[in-house]
Parts: structure tokens; sequence; C-alpha cells
């Protein structure tokens, strides 16, 4: 049986609309979608509008599928009429609304989580949960994904999870449904590397890895269209945090989480990595960021992205350089 109302949220256009659109065929349970949904957008629609559509019993259909778009922009007085409806709404109604504007107001949230649900179509950003997401998705696909085929387009898209529905309807389109796709089949229909989060830059770099730490920059840089000085930003808070951990005697990631005002997992990295520089590698590489915020503001008359590529690569030769590299080698040639 459909619910009374669904409101869905997300950040990626693409995936909401997926899941508004998934969410229309779930309320109309068979029916007709000509007939029985009713499409109320624009600046000129009232929550008063809104009622009385849903408060209109269906002609020719067993039920009536009423959409609304950028619910946000009602302020919570206005949607008191939404408010009140939703308390005994009609049985032969399903309201959909799409989250937009602003903040959804907390009482219209209680009403909807009372008499039906609240579908959150964002991305994740977690890198295991990011990995379980797509994961999931090409399992449900038509095709069948080997491993390398999954992991090439997990790192091919980055952050930029909501292009996956249409790679995979492409792909389906191309090899039909029940075919098995490889790396080699997936890798000419990938298109435009995705963007990266900026933590898969510092990661990159705090392993001491110069190509990926590159790639990284890279994919922040043009797909994701960030300033260099917002990268520069991203960098000087990383070794920023490491700065003030440095000396404090503090030893455990709940106290550094506590010091910086992160999570856990986060603060663990950043108290980790401090360790492996050691105070005169931190130093060095506040050193680094202040000479090149320099040239970016046009102490140097190099391109942004050269300043910020001579960068990365001087923290990342850093990062094998430091106490805990150093320690690391000798054990190795022991």
């Amino acid at each position: 049986m459909s619910e009374p109302v669904v409101l869905l949220k997300g950040d990626d256009p693409a995936l909401l609309a997926e899941a508004v659109s998934d969410a229309i065929d779930d309320a109309l349970d068979g029916e007709d979608r000509s007939l029985a949904a009713e499409e109320l957008d624009g600046e000129d629609v009232s929550v008063g509008a809104v009622v009385d559509a849903a408060m209109t019993p269906p002609f020719l259909t067993s039920r009536r599928v009423i959409v609304v778009r950028d619910i946000g922009r009602f302020t919570s007085d206005a949607l008191e009429p939404l408010v009140e409806y939703l308390a005994h709404p009609l049985e032969t109604t399903s309201l959909v609304l799409v989250a937009g504007g602003g903040q959804t107001s907390a009482r219209l949230l209680n009403a909807i989580k009372k008499a039906g649900r609240v579908i959150d179509a964002a991305t994740p950003r977690a890198g295991k949960a990011r990995t379980a997401w797509v994961t999931d998705r090409l399992k449900a696909s038509p095709l069948v994904f080997d491993a390398a085929a999954g992991a090439r387009i997990l790192e091919h898209l980055g952050e930029d999870l909501g292009r996956l529905p249409s790679l995979i309807d492409l792909l389906v389109s191309t090899y039909g449904p029940g075919a098995r796709v490889g790396v080699a089949d997936v890798e000419p229909f990938l298109g435009g590397a995705g963007v990266v989060a900026p933590w898969d830059l510092t990661d990159a770099i705090d392993r001491g890895d110069t190509a990926a730490s590159l790639s990284a920059l890279q994919r922040l840089l043009a797909g994701g269209e960030r300033h260099p000085l917002v990268v520069m930003a991203t960098l000087h808070r990383h070794y920023a945090a490491m700065l003030r951990l440095d000396g404090s005697g503090i030893r455990t990631e709940n106290e550094a989480a506590a010091v910086l005002g992160m999570a856990p997992f986060p603060a663990r990295k950043v108290l980790t990595q401090a360790g492996r520089l050691g105070s005169k590698g931190i130093a060095r590489a506040i050193e680094l960021l202040a000479r090149a915020d320099l040239d970016l503001k046009g102490l140097r008359e190099w391109p942004d992205y050269l300043v910020l590529e001579v960068l990365v690569a001087r923290l990342t030769r850093l990062a094998t350089t430091g106490p805990a590299a150093g320690r690391a080698r000798v054990a190795r040639a022991r």
C-alpha cells in the first residue's frame, strides 16, 4: 500500500531526481502516471493549493499522487495547513515532497515521519560508505561487474556518484542486460575524472605517494573547480592541526579530537602524521605553505597550478624523510 507522504532530500541533483522518480512509481502502485500523478511546481504554487489537491478524491483511478517540489521554500507558519492535513491524510492520496530552498521546518518533518517517511538521496562521503554504496548499486544493476571494474568506476567517479546511474544505463544499452563487464568494457565510457574529497589529497601526501597526490590535486582543481586558495586553505588546516598537537604531550586520538574539535578518526590520522614528521618536519611544512601562499598572491610569476604542484610534491617528499620514515629505512637495511 502506498504511503500518504514521502519527503525526499539530497545534495546531488541527478541522484535526487532518480529517487523522486522511484518514489512516484512506488506511490502510483501501478496506476497510469498520466492520469494519477499531478506536479505542483513554481513560485505561484501555495501550500493551500497543495492541501486542496491532496484532499481531492481521485477520478478514473484508485489514487492520486501529488508531487510538490522545493517544499523548503515555505516558512513554518505557511506550512501549518499541510501539517494539519498530515494528521489525517486522505487514504487515496500520496504526497511526494521534494526538499529544496531553505530548511524544511521541524513541525513538517515530524508530521511527515508520523504519516510516512523521509528518504535521504544524499551521496555518502566516508570512504567505506561510498565504496559500499557503489558496490550495492553495481550488484543491483542488470550487468555483472567484476571486482576490477567496480574498483575502477569508484576511483574514477570520486565524489561525483551522481554520474553512476547514467553510466550504468549507458553500459546496459551498449552490452545488454546480463552481460559481464570488466575494466576494458568500462574504460571507454568513463569520461572525465570526477572530483575527489579534500582528504584524498592530504591522505596521499601523508603516505608519501607523489603520483596519487598530484592526481588528487588535479582532480580538485579541474573536476572540483576549487580555487587554488581553497586548496591552500585545506593544506594549511591539515598542517596547522599537526602544529597544535606537536609538543602537547597528547597520545590518544580522543585527546587529539578534543583539542582539534574533530572526530576521533581524522584526529588519529593527524596525530599519527605529526609523529611521523616530527617538530622539524612540521615546521618545514609550514614554511613551504607560507612560501606557496605568497607565490599564489603574486610574489612569483608562476601559474597557480604550478605553484600548487611544486608545493604538493615537496610536502609529499617531506612525508618520506621525517624521523619515522628514517627509522623505517634503517630497520629495512638491517
